[in-house]
């Protein structure tokens, strides 16, 4: 995607060989700053404090993050070592898990002096991956947007609802919802797009209004608790989300308040779509309200609001009473029954069981 008109994607290594480079979406969107990862820590950091957010970019950062271990140490030790702080940086988001994985597969057989090469060329095959796999994202539920605006005679715009931010900042390129979208504009579909700002740290308003802004499509801000309203009186053609995590059943761990909207979808008769790479897939798990782990961050992402002043200065303020305390889930779970159809690089399928081993056999047998 473009950033004032320049390609770039959301990690890339620097020009030096040194580093990875990361937008620090923490200053996103009144600044716009990369950052160098030239360590472990670093790359730990980036992920645990979220100048990189997103389950598919967390993936990718932590891939990349290995590599850099290598870089300072290639030792069996120093890989194990690296791969035990990665985990722990993120619990709720699979793709973290899948990449660490596929880069011990990658490293463990080979010997110390050939895993630094072999760690950078797996985790830019993890990128590249990474965009192949939502630009398929795209192409596919772009034909669902092209069908309800069909549906629609073809007459005025066609109101997407989105929740979070799944676009390209969440990944390496593209995004997983908002891959379609991208898609659909360029098409000359109407589209236009209802952002959640997402509370409580607003990945809608400030990441999504600035991923769409810089592509020039439609779109308007709403309160996370308007979008029941806008469904009540046909204002909402369709909702996709993305996934953090999707147990074997089809249920959906996403941002916190996905559930909300996939309740008010489902009482309005509007699809609910969700956008979902298959490395997202966690097919050990069954049930997802009992089963995916849901991260708690720190009560003052709840409590403090960071902002822009008229004076232009970036300042942070507290909006809740001294002594109050906050409780933060970070995520929420949607069960199957709530989901309209899942979008996977594969094709279309129902949120279920038997909908995605049709699009992944091999997994038959080994699913939850």
């Amino acid at each position: 995607m473009k950033v004032h008109g320049k390609p770039m994607r959301s990690i890339w290594v620097e020009p030096d060989g040194a580093a990875a480079g990361v937008i620090d979406q923490t200053r996103l969107p009144h600044a716009f700053t990369t950052v160098r990862l030239t360590t472990l820590d670093e790359a730990a950091h980036a992920i645990r404090s979220m100048l990189v957010r997103g389950a598919p970019l967390i993936g990718a950062t932590a891939a990349y993050g290995v590599w850099l271990a290598m870089r300072a140490d290639a030792s069996d030790g120093a890989l194990e070592k690296a791969l035990t702080v990665l985990r722990g940086t993120r619990p709720t988001a699979v793709n973290l898990h899948w990449a660490l994985d596929e880069m011990r597969r990658a490293l463990a057989p080979l010997p110390a002096s050939g895993r630094v090469a072999a760690a950078l060329r797996r985790a830019g095959e993890i990128c590249d991956e990474d965009v192949a796999i939502n630009r398929a994202i795209g192409e596919h539920a772009l034909k669902l947007f092209e069908a309800a605006w069909e549906k629609k005679g073809r007459k005025g715009r066609l109101n997407v609802l989105t929740h979070c931010n799944a676009g390209w900042l969440a990944t390496v390129d593209w995004g997983t919802a908002l891959a379609p979208i991208y898609l659909a504009h360029d098409a000359g579909l109407p589209v236009h797009v209802w952002v959640d700002e997402t509370r409580p740290r607003n990945q809608g308003a400030v990441l999504t209004a600035w991923e769409l802004g810089q592509h020039g499509v439609p779109h308007t801000v709403i309160a996370d608790n308007v979008g029941g309203h806008l469904m009540q009186h046909g204002e909402v053609d369709l909702c996709i989300v993305g996934t953090d995590r999707t147990t074997a059943h089809g249920d959906v761990a996403n941002k916190i308040g996905t559930y909300l909207k996939a309740l008010a979808a489902k009482d309005n008769g509007v699809p609910f779509y969700v956008a979902l790479p298959s490395p997202t897939i966690d097919w050990t798990l069954k049930d997802g309200v009992r089963e995916i782990p849901i991260e708690q961050r720190e009560g003052t992402e709840l409590s403090d609001v960071t902002g822009r002043l008229r004076s232009g200065e970036i300042a942070t303020v507290r909006i809740t009473p001294d002594g109050s305390p906050a409780a933060n889930y970070a995520f929420d779970v949607t069960p199957a029954r709530l989901v309209t159809a899942l979008v996977t690089e594969r094709g279309v399928c129902p949120a279920s069981e038997e909908g995605l081993l049709s699009l992944f056999p091999e997994r038959r047998g080994k699913a939850a």
